[in-house]
């Protein structure tokens, strides 16, 4: 019995690309930070593919920024780039919305209506 699932939390560090298959299916390409997942605890990066309904979801709705979690098959792909074999890990599988981008906030203007303490 094989078993291949992975489950992880992360932010998405670019938009959502939504493409049609040739079948018709449409995808969702995703990216994610996620914490503690590359080389010394540090900051990780993987690729995610959603389909169908959960695919269309994903590109309306989300943006850069968003938290979600994902969960699904991790699968290997190979590639040549520049005349050099490439590699990469990526998850296939379902994405669950979690948090919208924080907002960028202003620093606070000081309140005019503000009394200032009365030294003793």
């Amino acid at each position: 019995m094989n078993i291949n699932k992975l489950i992880c939390t992360g932010r998405l560090t670019k938009d959502p690309e939504l493409k049609a298959l040739p079948s018709g299916t449409n995808v969702c390409e995703l990216r994610l930070a996620v914490d503690g997942m590359g080389r010394g605890r540090e900051v990780g990066f993987i690729n995610v593919s959603v389909f169908g309904n959960s695919a269309e979801a994903a590109a309306k709705y989300l943006t850069k920024g968003w938290l979600v979690a994902v969960d699904g098959r991790l699968e290997y792909g190979e590639w040549e780039s520049e005349g050099t074999k490439r590699h990469d890990y990526s998850v296939v599988g379902n994405v669950e919305f979690l948090a919208a981008p924080r907002p960028v906030e202003e620093p606070a203007k000081p309140s005019r209506n503000r009394r200032e303490p009365v030294a003793a």
